[in-house]
């Protein structure tokens, strides 16, 4: 005969607690005296005890699981930012489903694939433009890493970095040092997090009163970088770039370098992301980083409030941290101009 599973009021017998105390301490939640949770915590342990999540979501009507849509690549930014959801959703007491949008799936495709796990939340890591009209409605909270214009939900969530701010921080570095104009390396515009950094590149281009060169558009891999940086090695006039991440960075500094253009004395580039390497490269990339980790948390704590208290009355999330600029050695004045 199989032994009977211990249950939670074992746990709060052993503990000396309530049944009320152990659910509290099991589900995380603050308010509760550290020596009662770790006295819970070690009975949990003592006895083996798991929790039955089938039998909670059937008496609360929750199944405690978030969907999270994603693109599938192992881009820095988007699988950075997967791990980030991830290990944040762990902590919450939320066990996550990832679909990845396959060729062939459209977001409203794997949106409408998570609705029917019955998830009670959904998270878009890595918004993209799939066409004029496409439309999602969703009956469940929705949070967004970027803008999502196509989204209907309640209540949906955009917690993205402000990409458009970073955009123009970039390219007012560049043109504070003294740049006529700067020139841009755009991501693929069917990502909105692209289109925003080349509205804040052009924002600060119209506000300085500079013309506006060409835009080349990549596809966020050192290999299109490398072939911008080809067409930008061979014009003279190129004296300043801001490349809208910094594995496309690295190939226009590979193009320059191999075109005999140095950098930062003939050319100055920004990059977006500071990945690992960026700090390594020779020269060292001026970048702009992204938190994952805080931009993360701040988002899914509040879609874990707006779950679990949707009638609202929530205490402000605290702001994110401003906007920063990682200055390296990849900047400097234009030759014209430099001491």
């Amino acid at each position: 005969m199989s032994e009977t599973k211990p249950s939670s009021t074992d746990v709060a017998r052993l503990a000396g607690v309530s049944q009320k105390t152990v659910s509290r301490v099991l589900n995380g939640e603050p308010y509760v005296k550290e020596e009662v949770r770790l006295r819970v915590q070690a009975a949990v342990r003592q006895l083996g005890y798991r929790r039955n999540d089938a039998a909670r979501a059937l008496n609360s009507g929750k199944t405690k699981r978030i969907g999270v849509v994603c693109l599938g690549t192992a881009l820095f930014g988007p699988s950075t930012q997967l791990v980030a959801i991830e290990q944040t959703l762990r902590t919450t007491g939320y066990s996550v489903s990832i679909v990845n949008t396959l060729e062939g799936d459209t977001i409203a495709d794997v949106v409408e694939h998570l609705l029917e796990q019955g998830v009670d939340g959904i998270i878009l890591s890595e918004p993209i433009d799939e066409g004029d009209g496409v439309r999602i409605d969703v009956d469940v909270p929705v949070l967004s890493f970027g803008r999502f214009p196509g989204l209907s939900a309640n209540p949906s969530i955009d917690t993205g970095g402000d990409n458009i701010t970073a955009g123009r921080s970039a390219t007012e570095h560049l043109l504070g040092l003294g740049h006529r104009t700067v020139w841009h390396v755009a991501g693929p515009q069917r990502w909105w997090a692209a289109r925003d950094r080349l509205a804040g590149w052009r924002q600060a281009l119209e506000n300085a009163g500079v013309p506006e060169p060409p835009v080349l558009e990549g596809d966020w891999l050192p290999a299109s970088g490398y072939e911008a940086g080809r067409e930008l090695a061979a014009n003279p006039d190129v004296t300043a770039v801001f490349v809208a991440n910094d594995d496309m960075a690295i190939g226009v500094l590979r193009a320059l370098t191999e075109a005999g253009r140095s950098v930062p004395g003939d050319v100055s580039i920004v990059g977006f992301d500071d990945i690992p390497t960026a700090a390594y490269l020779t020269p060292p990339l001026t970048t702009i980083p992204q938190d994952f980790d805080v931009h993360v948390a701040r988002g899914i704590a509040n879609l874990v409030t707006e779950i679990e208290s949707p009638a609202g009355g929530h205490s402000p999330l605290p702001e994110p941290p401003p906007l920063r600029l990682v200055v390296r050695q990849s900047t400097a004045a234009p030759p014209s101009t430099a001491s």
